[in-house]
């Protein structure tokens, strides 16, 4: 049986790396993108080492011609992409709404927004022959709630979320599955930006009812049933240990 390919995007580091080893442990070939090419070999290495399937295919998703590259080069090595997880993002916002820069607003559009857009549609144009497929985009609890200091990110995940349900909408008679999972605060490398501000783990974990921080591989494992969850149709599974509840 030909193993599934799934395309990952921002998985050199953080919630996308969790997801891409995950997925390469459940017997998908994994395609490894992102901006920085040392961080992404090293994770199909490690991939290939425990017997998975994994390349790189470096992109940045800010650019519509790296984008296309990137899908080209992924069905030229394997085919097809069966299952796509657009997770690349960025978050620059630590100001209140007045003083928030449009600069940087335009910058989280052309990724968070643009980005994932862009992404889907190649990725729905390559489904819809095979009348198969799964995309599961990643937004964040920014997108379904209020969000102090970061409200153009949360605009643009509330984006995330807009595109997810009309796409699922519109392609769920065409067999191809469009949903999202919405992380909370996640254990991650970036999460040390907010511990050296001062808050400790157990501070934030506090926060939580599940009294810890959520994990790459807590999101992994929500990304892994909605890729194959044939009824669920511009579903948002939200991850964040109950904060949001």
């Amino acid at each position: 049986m030909t193993k599934r390919v799934a395309l990952v995007t921002g998985s050199t580091a953080g919630i996308g790396e969790g997801i891409a080893e995950f997925l390469a442990k459940e017997g998908w070939r994994v395609v490894v993108s992102g901006r920085r090419e040392q961080e992404g070999n090293k994770i199909v290495d490690r991939i290939r080492s425990d017997g998975g399937e994994a390349m790189f295919i470096a992109a940045n998703l800010s650019n519509q011609d790296s984008i296309k590259e990137l899908h080209k080069k992924a069905i030229a090595a394997w085919g097809r992409i069966d299952g796509a997880v657009n997770n690349a993002g960025i978050n620059t916002d630590q100001a209140k709404f007045a003083e928030l820069s449009d600069e940087e607003f335009q910058k989280m559009i052309q990724v968070n927004v643009l980005g994932v857009f862009r992404c889907m549609q190649l990725q729905i144009k390559h489904m819809l022959p095979y009348k198969s497929g799964s995309i599961v985009n990643i937004a964040s609890t920014a997108g379904q709630r209020s969000t102090i200091l970061s409200g153009t990110y949360s605009a643009t995940k509330h984006a995330v979320i807009g595109l997810t349900k009309t796409a699922g909408v519109e392609y769920a008679a065409d067999g191809i599955c469009v949903n999202a999972v919405a992380p909370g605060c996640v254990k991650t490398q970036f999460l040390q930006q907010a511990l050296s501000s001062g808050w400790s783990e157990e501070s934030i974990s506090d926060l939580f009812p599940i009294k810890r921080l959520s994990e790459p591989k807590d999101i992994a494992r929500a990304v892994s049933f909605l890729l194959n969850s044939p009824c669920a149709v511009g579903s948002v599974v939200t991850v964040d240990g109950g904060h949001c509840a």
